[in-house]
């Protein structure tokens, strides 16, 4: 196990504590990316998740209010997400101090189901994605927040201009020369586009923005959004970008895409401006992903794709550069 696995362990072992559960019980590694979660068992069988934040990504603030989107979703009953469990005092967040410094901690209720695959999704999977995608956005925009409420920001700045959340695409392994003027190309196009698109209300706001396959349980055709730890404020439709994470070069994506938008169209209304920006939307990600796979090859996903990530953008970037930006 890497050291930063074991700090992680070492931190939700301890959090399991706080919240009374017994020393003998059982973690087992889930996943590795932005946080490290774990499944936990306790002795008497009872189940939970334990994610463990990734030192200096968020403030406390911004966990909790992560927590109380998650808390009013689940008063509304819409959207099936994860219950908080909070430790005997009432703390939804520990802190623990390890020797790598202090870290977060955040238990969940274990939900049953397994995740759709990715590279296998289907017409229906996608229709009712974005059926979901609408019922957070509706909820988002009628929620009454927290005058405390502080989450990311997902504009230009913080995804690919001065300010980039995930570091820099150009610095990605892997993009070469050519392939950085292509891209470098494309972002211009992209800026351009967003640009004019606009950030209204009706276009911005409140997003999961990391609502793919994989930030997803289906139990027996239930279907659970998990992993709220992206979301923050960004362009509505950068879900849709979100949803096709990593499969982007499909060739289903088109079909794919009907399927999100008449999902979408079942609950939200959505303009057909709006739908001729998801071709943007989905490179805005994936030169995010490619910004992200180059500041975290700890993560198992960056592991996976990165070899061949930079080709696969740049054969997308030419695609929509063809189209003026229209199209994919």
């Amino acid at each position: 196990m890497s050291v930063g696995n074991e700090d992680a362990r070492a931190a939700a072992l301890a959090a399991a504590a706080r919240h009374g559960l017994a020393p003998g019980s059982a973690l087992r590694l889930l996943n590795r990316s932005e946080n490290t979660t774990f499944a936990h068992t306790d002795v008497d069988g009872q189940r939970s998740v334990l994610r463990v934040h990734r030192p200096g990504y968020h403030r406390r603030a911004q966990i909790e209010s992560e927590l109380d989107w998650l808390a009013a979703l689940r008063g509304d009953g819409e959207v099936a997400v994860p219950a908080v469990l909070a430790t005997p005092d009432g703390r939804r967040v520990v802190d623990v101090d390890t020797p790598a410094g202090r870290r977060q901690v955040v238990r969940f209720a274990f939900v049953d189901g397994a995740h759709p695959d990715a590279g296998a999704q289907t017409i229906e999977e996608f229709a009712t994605l974005g059926r979901i995608t609408a019922a957070l956005h509706d909820h988002a925009q009628r929620w009454r927040r927290p005058a405390s409420f502080d989450r990311f920001v997902w504009d230009w700045r913080h995804c690919l201009g001065d300010d980039p959340r995930w570091g820099r695409w150009e610095q990605a392994p892997g993009v070469s020369a050519h392939d950085r003027a292509v891209l470098t190309r494309v972002a211009g196009l992209l800026a351009r586009r967003l640009a004019d698109y606009g950030d209204g209300p009706d276009r911005f706001g409140l997003v999961h923005a990391d609502l793919r396959a994989a930030n997803l349980l289906i139990d027996d055709g239930e279907v659970t959004v998990i992993d709220f730890d992206d979301s923050g404020f960004g362009w509505l439709l950068y879900d849709f970008g979100a949803a096709v994470s990593f499969v982007e070069d499909s060739p289903e994506l088109g079909d794919w895409q009907q399927a999100w938008v008449d999902g979408y169209r079942s609950r939200r209304e959505l303009s057909t401006a709006d739908e001729g920006m998801l071709a943007s939307f989905v490179l805005l990600r994936r030169l995010l992903l490619l910004a992200w796979m180059g500041t975290h090859g700890h993560a198992d996903e960056a592991r996976a794709l990165l070899a061949d990530y930079a080709t696969g953008s740049v054969e997308l970037a030419e695609r929509y550069l063809g189209s003026d930006g229209r199209q994919l």
